[in-house]
């Protein structure tokens, strides 16, 4: 069997550092703001991987249903050598690329990279046991950051899936776009999930489900503050809220604090003011367009060359290649 090789980028120092840098920012900024990437510890991981599988919650569905029809067509229109996947996870939807790859007689190397070092090394252990002869090399970094994992090397597909990229502004994506072209040798190709522009109430339910699953989701942040940064947050005097911004078109997800209170950071040096009714934003979730995604790929130097829809039409597979 083949040995995992995994490069750690992003330690648990530079983790916490990011925290304290980050949550500052957020709790002294008018109005208030903390960065979904921090949902994600253990608790918040087993919760999201709860919320894909809520009725409400369709997208990943969605998007296990176009791959599974479209794998294939990907393997033979990239001929991809090495296949990179960003904010990885646990992997499960790439095994469809994986397999069409490896079956194409193209694959080398399979690069996953994801934040979460206790959720990698699961992925590549059982990668490896799995697809024997198979190079996995996983790297431990910030997705938005770690566009320098992407050594050069092989014939590149960079898979982002999930819808993640909705989670940056639209600044931010522009840059994280531009960034990942930057990486890329002309000819390489990038497969980008994206969800879509539907229905307003349907779209607000797939954030705001009928067990509460994505309200304690939602409520992990503060739980994270509270142990990593001695925060004395009471998570029962917050409000999970979910909204469509038809401006925008975006769902935002926020906590509302139930109450005036001070909440004492004691990691910080820093006490929190909060009026009765005051939110903080926690998620963006962008929705999209095919004329939207077209064009921000084009803007960062990609060239779209395929869109793939679920029979639905909820969400939606592009390919591009790096002009």
């Amino acid at each position: 069997m083949t040995e995992p090789d995994i490069a750690v980028r992003f330690t648990a120092a530079d983790a916490a550092r990011a925290l304290r840098a980050e949550a500052r920012a957020g709790l002294t900024d008018d109005p208030k703001w903390l960065s979904p990437k921090w949902f994600y510890d253990a608790t918040g991981s087993e919760l999201f991987e709860r919320i894909t599988a809520l009725p409400e919650y369709y997208q990943t569905r969605a998007e296990h249903r176009i791959l599974h029809r479209t794998a294939v067509e990907i393997a033979e229109r990239t001929g991809a050598t090495t296949l990179v996947e960003l904010g990885s996870g646990s992997s499960e939807k790439t095994r469809l690329l994986l397999d069409a790859l490896r079956k194409h007689g193209t694959l080398r190397e399979f690069v996953p990279l994801d934040v979460s070092a206790t959720a990698l090394r699961a992925a590549v252990d059982s990668l490896v046991r799995d697809y024997p002869g198979l190079r996995v090399r996983g790297v431990v970094d910030d997705f938005t950051a770690g566009i320098g994992a992407l050594d050069a090397g092989g014939d590149r597909l960079v898979a982002f899936l999930g819808g993640t990229v909705g989670n940056l502004l639209p600044a931010e994506r522009a840059e994280f776009l531009a960034g990942l072209r930057g990486a890329l040798r002309p000819g390489e190709w990038l497969l980008l999930g994206t969800d879509l522009v539907k229905d307003p109430d349907r779209l607000v339910r797939a954030y705001d489900d009928a067990q509460g699953v994505t309200a304690a989701f939602n409520r992990n942040a503060l739980s994270v503050l509270n142990r990593e940064l001695g925060a004395e947050f009471d998570l029962d005097a917050f409000a999970h809220v979910a909204r469509w911004d038809a401006a925008q078109e975006w769902v935002e997800m926020r906590l509302r604090a139930e109450r005036a209170m001070r909440v004492p950071v004691a990691g910080l040096d820093l006490t929190v003011d909060f009026e009765s009714g005051e939110e903080i934003r926690t998620e963006v979730s962008a929705k999209f367009r095919r004329e939207r995604v077209r064009g921000e790929l084009a803007a960062a130097g990609f060239a779209p060359q395929h869109w793939w829809l679920d029979d639905a039409g909820d969400f939606a597979l592009s390919l591009a290649r790096a002009r």
